[in-house]
């Protein structure tokens, strides 16, 4: 059983991810959305994305610490360069993609959800985050390009230097997010947005989308590898080991 619902609505393909309350982000899960993502960019029936949640408390929480904790440093290491492969082909991807976030999106799950070309969260007490300085590692070179791109320098700076969670009128303003909706809006907004832009000429948008990517995404490429064998050695430092057996508490 997989762990991603997939479905289609005129034209949109919807992904939920279903891995659990928390959605945590392992190997498989990264291995389902990319062999999802590969579909949706090769099919000309698919004019667009949206990704979302099968609940209402968590886009995802991030990584799968507790199982990949145990992972060796080569098993580790490819789960992460396959994360970061997957988060630039969604980010580069020449077709509109919507975040249709229903709950907290932390971490990893932030990360992925920054890789889309809009993002909407749901009103009430749902938090984004990229904690990752709590945990004692380094926010990944990818994210943090995309989130300067985003919001710009200072605020990116702030979110990353203190890890804090940002609340939804917070997350607004600073630009993380483009709307902040009633809970059951989220999804239908999301999917109004994505079929609005997938009715325009697919090629011209993917050139436009282009031009907004292309030189981030060249960016990241150069330094892509240097910024996976920083991560992981930063992952298996003793501090970090002992802020993850903390962390495991919150699975």
């Amino acid at each position: 059983m997989g762990w991603v619902e997939a479905s289609s609505d005129q034209g949109v393909r919807v992904w939920k991810l279903n891995r659990g309350v928390t959605n945590p982000i392992n190997a498989e899960l990264v291995d389902e959305l990319g062999a999802h993502l590969k579909e949706v960019k090769e099919n000309k029936a698919i004019t667009s994305l949206v990704i979302s949640s099968a609940n209402e408390k968590f886009f995802s929480l991030g990584f799968d610490i507790p199982e990949l904790s145990q992972k060796g440093p080569k098993e580790f290491e490819d789960f992460f360069r396959a994360f970061n492969h997957l988060c630039l082909e969604l980010y580069t991807l020449p077709k509109p993609t919507i975040a249709a976030l229903t709950g907290h999106t932390i971490a990893g799950g932030f990360i992925l959800a920054s890789c889309c070309d809009y993002r909407f969260l749901g009103e009430g007490k749902k938090f984004c985050a990229l904690n990752e300085i709590n945990l004692g590692v380094p926010v990944p070179f990818l994210s943090d390009c995309i989130l300067r791109q985003l919001v710009g320098d200072r605020m990116a700076t702030e979110m990353v230097y203190f890890g804090n969670m940002i609340p939804g009128e917070e997350a607004l303003r600073m630009g993380l997010i483009d709307q902040l909706l009633p809970l059951d809006q989220v999804l239908v907004e999301s999917l109004s947005r994505a079929q609005t832009l997938g009715r325009l000429p697919s090629a011209a948008f993917g050139a436009i989308k282009a031009n907004r990517t292309g030189f981030v995404a060249e960016t990241i490429r150069q330094r892509l590898e240097e910024d996976i064998q920083l991560f992981v050695k930063f992952w298996f430092m003793e501090e970090a080991r002992e802020r993850l057996k903390e962390a495991m508490k919150k699975f």
